[in-house]
């Protein structure tokens, strides 16, 4: 049987005979009688497995090593130690041996830095067996919020013709030999000798295809892995990333606003309620305060103010900014930090300048900010960014032209707008900054089981 169930139902199995299989995580052997660490990976629970000489194989027990995988049986009694509950075995069977050599070591707490040198073994540990379950209970806790909310889960494609992010942030896929490239008369690689006879990305962005999507169905989301050829070193960049992107027909900002704080709160109280163990190991091991930063988010009310008026406190903060803050521009990190501070708690900004937002959102009557939010959340800064879409044929046209994008390739899209286009929303989160904030594990490297950046493909 597994932990998680044995756990969730200690009385029933109370001084009963059970069978369970694991790996052991410690062991400590004396003369007659011997103590397992076990754990199995279903629950962030451990339990203690107590053996004893009367046992025929006693001996070959006391050499098993950390980090091996055995098969006990035995009875469930109350314990004598610190624990609560510990397993009186009458066998126990090694399943799959473990060498000296084994990285994962009882003396000493390894780096995160090494770990990651091992991905492959790090799930094994306290600290990432928790951050990966938190992973899994919060992609779940995404998609039942959306699902319980009549979304449609759309599929939208990994590999696109459609640049949306500036192709020089977007992989290139082809199927030419490099070492034999076809030229064309100019001598330029001749695509249309390529599978897809044009060039070709893999997506930045699922958006694009989910607003067709959206004039279907009204309200759609996408989630799935996003790719971005930034070369950033910086502890919340990666290059293979996880993204969650709704669009919602007949929705405005405010409308956009509403949702995103909805989402999130439901999400965070989700994890909350179902990984409570794992919570307060963040909380005692990683983060001090997590637990109880998570909750105040969850009863708090969001704050929402325009760029204008947020540049404004930060010109009159008695602060030496490192970056100083200017209307026209983007925000830093540390001017992130300080709104979130300064209200005390989550901050949608909203009206962004136009020059520094995509082509396809929506711009204001003032003529100078586009109906554009980015959520900024205590501790981590932004967390989602979102905007109103323009859905006026002719004002998209003149927009991309005004900021020299090559309408041919997104032809399509700007149809949706002539073909019975309305008002419609959209956002993006981007799901592993969401499991920094939940965990407190501050690096995206460490919230992927098996991060791509720059320089780092292993496996």
């Amino acid at each position: 049987m597994d932990l998680r169930d044995l756990f969730k139902n200690l009385d029933e199995y109370l001084n009963k005979e059970i069978t369970i299989c694991g790996w052991i995580r410690n062991h400590r052997d004396q003369k007659t009688f011997g103590f397992i660490d076990f754990s199995d990976g279903t629950c962030h629970e451990h339990l203690q497995v107590v053996y004893n000489n009367n046992l025929e194989n006693f001996e070959q027990i006391t050499k098993f090593s950390l980090g091996s995988a055995i098969e006990v049986t035995g009875t469930l009694v109350e314990s004598e130690g610190t624990q609560d509950y510990e397993l009186k075995a009458t066998k126990v069977t090694l399943l799959g041996d473990c060498p000296g050599d084994y990285p994962l070591q009882a003396k000493g707490r390894p780096t995160r830095e090494f770990l990651r040198e091992i991905a492959y073994l790090r799930p094994r540990t306290n600290l990432f067996q928790a951050v990966f379950r938190v992973r899994s209970v919060a992609a779940y806790a995404i998609h039942k919020y959306f699902q319980d909310r009549g979304y449609v889960y759309a599929h939208t494609p990994l590999i696109t013709t459609t640049d949306c992010e500036g192709s020089d942030q977007m992989f290139k896929v082809t199927t030419l030999d490099f070492n034999n490239l076809p030229k064309d008369k100019d001598g330029k690689v001749d695509m249309t000798k390529d599978l897809f006879s044009k060039q070709s990305y893999i997506t930045g962005t699922g958006q694009l295809h989910g607003e067709a999507m959206a004039m279907a169905y009204k309200k759609i989301y996408t989630f799935g892995p996003t790719f971005r050829t930034e070369k950033s070193n910086t502890k919340t960049h990666a290059n293979e990333f996880w993204m969650i992107e709704p669009e919602i027909a007949f929705c405005d900002l405010n409308g956009l606003m509403d949702i995103e704080e909805e989402m999130l709160k439901f999400v965070v109280k989700y994890v909350l309620d179902n990984c409570l163990g794992e919570i307060e190991f963040f909380d005692k091991f990683v983060e001090k305060g997590l637990k109880e930063k998570l909750t105040k988010l969850v009863n708090s009310e969001f704050v929402r103010i325009s760029h204008h008026d947020v540049i404004d406190i930060l010109k009159n903060a008695d602060i030496k900014w490192e970056f100083a803050p200017d209307y026209g521009e983007d925000i830093a990190k540390e001017h992130e930090k300080y709104i979130t501070e300064y209200f005390n708690g989550p901050v949608f900004i909203t009206n962004w300048p136009k020059d520094i937002k995509a082509w396809y959102m929506k711009v204001n009557e003032d003529g100078e900010t586009v109906a554009a939010v980015d959520l900024e959340v205590p501790g981590a800064g932004e967390l989602m960014g979102g905007s109103q879409r323009e859905e006026n044929y002719k004002k998209l046209l003149q927009r991309m032209e005004e900021m020299g994008v090559d309408k041919e390739p997104v032809e399509w899209f700007c149809n949706l707008r002539k073909f019975g286009g309305c008002v419609h929303s959209g956002f993006g989160m981007g799901f592993e900054r969401l499991l920094i904030y939940l965990t407190g594990v501050e690096n995206i490297r460490d919230v992927i089981p098996f991060p791509r950046t720059p320089g780092n493909c292993e496996y």
